[in-house]
């Protein structure tokens, strides 16, 4: 367990001190959820530099880009690393798939939810099996449901630590540390695709609407896919 000492020691530090003192904490048991984004890139990065250890892994839920591919093999090979990849179950999809249809999801918010459940929360539960610290990218500033998050917070249903060091960075931080440290990112994003998901779910927002306007859009309200939802 972090004790509050240790937390607030943390939360205080710079991002790549932040990152080895958790790691420190639970070595052999730390883990990084990366979907490629420019948040995760950064992390990436500064996972790879200080060559911490930290397990690396990114869902792959069939329905992605080609430009996400590209761009994990790009990333693998910039920084000598390999990223585990986690697929959705097979048996799972084909029932989905003939129950629903191919892209059922846009017919109920229902559909959609059960659809990420299958090809995002199930794989991300078996990615996370034996895991004591969660490292995302999430920040505050990317939804409603994230702003009010804390940097390390306990995930009661998952029994662990889900570590957000990138939680009060503001999106021009980012990108100033993405081009400082010259990291590879998805072409999409300079397309006006601020958070890519699925390919079927993802379209490019207009200027002046909120970054996650485009993941869902058909929906009247789309707030998240399961995977971080705030307990």
């Amino acid at each position: 367990m972090f004790t509050e000492e240790q937390i607030q020691e943390i939360e205080n530090a710079p991002l790549a001190e932040a990152l080895k003192l958790a790691t420190a904490a639970f070595p052999a048991e730390t883990v990084f959820s990366t979907s490629l984004g420019q948040e995760d890139q950064v992390l990436t990065e500064v996972i790879a530099a200080h060559k911490l250890p930290v397990r690396i892994f990114t869902l792959d839920t069939g329905r992605l880009f080609y430009e996400h591919y590209d761009l994990l093999e790009k990333t693998n090979a910039r920084y000598k690393i390999n990223i585990d990849v986690y697929f959705p179950e097979a048996p799972d999809v084909e029932a989905y798939v003939k129950a629903k249809g191919v892209n059922g999801f846009y017919e109920s918010v229902e559909n959609r939810k059960e659809c990420c459940f299958i090809r995002k929360v199930k794989p991300l539960n078996r990615a996370l099996k034996g895991a004591k610290v969660w490292i995302t990218g999430l920040r505050s500033e990317q939804s409603e449901n994230r702003k009010d998050m804390k940097m390390i917070e306990w995930d009661e249903d998952r029994g662990l630590y889900k570590f957000n060091p990138l939680i009060h960075w503001t999106y021009d931080e980012m990108l100033r540390y993405i081009e400082q440290k010259n990291i590879p990112y998805n072409p999409l994003h300079d397309k006006g695709f601020v958070s890519i998901g699925c390919a079927p779910c993802t379209r490019a927002i207009e200027p002046g609407e909120d970054p996650r306007a485009g993941r869902w859009w058909w929906e009247a309200s789309h707030k998240e896919c399961g995977l971080h939802v705030h307990q």
